[in-house]
């Protein structure tokens, strides 16, 4: 395979330099919002690999001599998995301290919680009408494409591949190495600088996982899905003993002393929704689901509702050991329920915490490249991050691209300056989406809809993003939400000489090569119209 992919792409190499555009008569034209060209030595040079024919990118299954695509390769069960494995991750075993400093009491807490479950099943069922009608990869990138048109999706191409996914890898990782690291260290707080190293060689080895083979990463997903889900019975079986001994005094008088800042109230909201993120990221890979429209809303409905229970559970349990005051003044709530439940076997709380973590942090790189190949695809970004492993068909360049900028991030960031980072951003997008969702209800009203939600819900939804988004600006301004608008706003500067003129792209065909013939990729026939 090597060597052929080196003949066709050195027989053209010259072409690729050069700036003359497919002609009609070819049959072959970079699918580009933008521009919709490519160059003649590369495509010269691809459809020769890609073979002919239409698109061939959601077939089912690959046969003899097939073009580069993705496969279907994840059913309802890695579904699911992909969904709870990645939306618990270190949230429910660090969020609940923050909650309950920022709510003012254990039952505003227990709402906050519960509320935030219900918002994020509200908003997952709004993207399973969205995901089972546009069953492309990217998620809210091929939403925006379809309701709004190139330029919103090109924004948040931009700021997902560059910010938002990265700092939530890099979040993750960071939070694995941390309780990894405190198992080696006694007595004292660990040194960052091995938490940092920790944090990276965890990016890499995930890196390697699902670069390798996707169905290497969704064993690793369902296989740590199901250790975390063993280490909640664990917890939530502690606290249920304690409970029926009658320690039950931290549950009294659950709303004494409930703030009355809706500002507060808005940022335990964020505390609580990045505990519940990744409720979205199966709609990253709808291109690899088997049967998108059946097991896509069933992952769904079955994934949101579990994780809630588990949450509010294990909280429950958290009060039946320890004061709501204890909670705030600590970081690692679950490591101190181990201490007092478990005794001698109290290390297993940092282990299922680093498991934990380790699984959400898999699930997380798997949507993130996707939402990359999907964006690349397009033209929005440089185009070697949407060609397919020949052999492996993995999206190996946009996986590395985005562990390469996690990395980056790991190194130069702290925990929660990258949550409020995250936070305020994500919803804006979310709300973005449901927008999405009300606007082709009135532009596509005749599209193909397998499954079709309550149009209440999305109007729910966007009023309640709205309301994360301003309350915390108004009640108390961070100088984080001020980088997040410019930093958003600000990348339409490279929107026309970048996707429009493709100036710089166009002088990255050696660059391309190289990478190509490096990592073993081709682009997907889907490419080509």
């Amino acid at each position: 395979m090597r060597g052929k992919l080196w003949n066709l792409l050195c027989s053209s190499r010259h072409a690729v330099y050069t700036e003359n555009n497919v002609s009609g008569k070819d049959g072959l034209q970079l699918r580009s919002s933008s521009n919709g060209s490519a160059s003649n030595g590369e495509a010269g040079a691809l459809s020769e690999l890609s073979g002919t024919g239409g698109d061939q990118l959601e077939r089912p299954s690959p046969t003899t001599n097939d073009t580069v695509h993705l496969e279907r390769r994840v059913g309802l069960f890695s579904g699911v998995a992909l969904i709870v494995g990645t939306m618990i991750g270190s949230g429910i075993f660090v969020s609940p301290s923050g909650l309950v400093t920022r709510t003012g009491s254990v039952g505003m807490s227990f709402v906050i919680w519960v509320f935030c479950g219900l918002l994020s099943l509200l908003g997952a069922l709004a993207y399973a009408e969205l995901g089972t009608m546009n069953t492309s990869s990217g998620a809210e990138y091929a939403y925006f494409m379809d309701a709004f048109g190139p330029i919103p999706a090109f924004l948040f191409s931009w700021v997902s591949t560059l910010v938002l996914k990265p700092s939530q890898m890099a979040i993750i990782c960071l939070s694995f190495a941390q309780y990894v690291v405190e198992a080696f260290v006694y007595e004292c707080e660990p040194p960052q600088m091995a938490v940092k190293l920790t944090a990276i060689l965890a990016i890499l080895i995930i890196a390697y996982i699902n670069c390798y083979s996707v169905k290497l990463a969704t064993a690793v997903q369902n296989l740590f899905t199901a250790a975390k889900l063993v280490a909640i019975f664990v917890i939530v079986c502690g606290g249920m003993y304690k409970i029926g001994h009658g320690n039950t005094q931290h549950l009294e008088n659950a709303f004494d002393g409930t703030t009355s800042s809706f500002g507060n109230l808005a940022t335990a909201f964020y505390t609580g929704l990045w505990a519940y993120d990744g409720w979205n990221n199966l709609n990253y890979a709808t291109e690899e689901i088997k049967n998108p429209s059946r097991d896509l809303p069933l992952s769904i409905i079955i994934a949101i509702p579990l994780v809630t229970s588990c949450y509010v559970l294990i909280n429950v349990s958290y009060l039946a050991v320890m004061s709501a005051a204890e909670m705030s003044e600590t970081g690692a709530v679950a490591v101190l329920f181990g201490n007092r439940i478990l005794g001698p076997m109290a290390w297993l709380m940092p282990l299922a915490v680093a498991v934990s973590t380790f699984g959400s942090a898999n699930g997380t790189l798997f949507a993130a490249g996707r939402l990359c190949f999907a964006a690349s695809r397009e033209g929005h970004l440089f185009s070697i991050l949407s060609y397919v492993h020949v052999t492996k068909l993995t999206p190996a360049p946009s996986l590395i691209f985005h562990s390469l900028i996690a990395i980056a991030m790991v190194g130069a960031g702290n925990i929660d300056s990258l949550i409020d980072f995250f936070s305020f951003t994500a919803w804006i997008f979310y709300g973005g989406s449901m927008l999405a969702l009300l606007v082709m209800r009135r532009t596509k009203p005749n599209a193909p809809r397998p499954y079709k939600v309550n149009i209440i819900i999305p109007c729910l939804v966007l009023v309640i993003s709205v309301y994360l988004i301003i309350a915390p600006i108004i009640d108390k301004p961070q100088i984080e939400y001020l980088y997040a608008a410019l930093f958003i706003v600000g990348s339409l500067i490279f929107y026309v000489p970048f996707v429009i003129k493709r100036h710089w792209f166009k002088r990255l065909g050696f660059i391309n090569v190289f990478l190509q013939l490096l990592l073993e990729v081709a682009p997907t026939q889907s490419m080509y119209e």
